[in-house]
């Protein structure tokens, strides 16, 4: 019998790492470019064949910078932003990237796989919110190391890590982040704030690095404990450090809530199991196709789904 398995796709981090990956010069009949399409096609045929999903639901970021995280830390994905505007930033996207982002929709409406976002929240807030409430195994494609603290084995969710290229998958389970980074998922979200991340405009604490970081939460647990620690003129932390931490007051007060995925969210409705196509949907797929010269990576894209769905069935 097929275990039924959820594959969630951080959607965005994929097409752009499909963009990054594919050469531009790669266009539909017209001469636009399909790059981006044609790579995340074949990316999700990898994926389906390799891991054999039997449900696979595209998690979008209808707001890549959600405001209610900008209010707390200004600086969040700030080098990212190409303007404002009264209702939020615009990213900086390649227009090459922008002019396929509508072709993309169609092509995973058309195959059956449902798009799912959530206003003024990104697609890691879906990822979180779609895998606390799966009650089969989950398997979350990113790689956006953010999302690590999602990983479960209690729940059977980990993360197929797209960070090292399509070639060089890494699957991460509790032991696996454990061995690459000494910490358990739970821990994850406040290594990060710890840490700090450049690309998405986040400080971090000022002299504590990653090292120091996973010391700090295998001595005394999470961020509370190591706030408290250094608040504590008795405890074993060594000076230096407990002066670091204190300077980092404001920060860590409201940084936690920014790198935390939202696991509540309110979601609609959807279906997301791998069927059979209908005669229709095949129409649209093959007008899809010929309209963009998507050729061989749509059809592995097909008949990936095709064979899962039959496997399933």
């Amino acid at each position: 019998m097929t275990e039924h398995r959820r594959m969630l796709l951080d959607t965005a981090a994929m097409y752009f790492r499909a963009f990054h990956g594919v050469p531009d010069t790669v266009r539909s009949p017209a001469g636009e470019p399909v790059n981006a399409v044609r790579g995340l096609l074949d990316m999700i045929a990898k994926l389906v064949t390799d891991f054999q999903p039997t449900e696979l639901v595209a998690c979008w970021d209808d707001e890549w910078r959600p405001r209610w995280r900008v209010a707390l830390i200004p600086s969040y994905k700030a080098q990212r932003v190409a303007s404002e505007t009264k209702v939020g930033s615009v990213e900086e996207v390649p227009d090459l990237l922008t002019a396929q982002i509508p072709v993309i929709r169609d092509v995973l409406t058309a195959l059956g796989i449902p798009i799912v976002g959530a206003a003024d929240h990104e697609a890691d807030d879906v990822i979180g919110t779609l895998a606390q409430r799966a009650r089969i195994p989950v398997d979350v494609v990113t790689g956006d190391r953010d999302l690590f603290q999602v990983v479960d084995d209690a729940r059977d969710v980990r993360v197929i890590y797209t960070g090292r290229g399509m070639s060089k998958l890494e699957i991460l389970t509790d032991s696996a982040l454990k061995a690459k980074y000494g910490i358990t998922p739970q821990q994850y979200a406040d290594f990060a704030v710890m840490r700090g991340d450049p690309s998405d405009g986040l400080p971090g604490v000022a002299g504590i690095g990653e090292k120091t970081a996973v010391t700090l939460l295998n001595t005394w647990g999470d961020l509370g404990g190591i706030i408290a620690a250094a608040g504590n003129d008795s405890s074993a932390m060594p000076a230096t450090v407990r002066t670091k931490i204190i300077a980092a007051t404001d920060y860590l007060a409201v940084a936690p809530k920014v790198v935390e995925v939202v696991r509540n969210l309110e979601l609609p409705t959807f279906d997301a199991r791998i069927r059979s196509r209908t005669s229709r949907q095949s129409e649209i797929l093959d007008g899809l196709s010929e309209r963009w010269g998507l050729g061989g990576s749509l059809g592995r894209a097909r008949h990936a789904l095709e064979v899962s769905a039959e496997t399933v069935a």
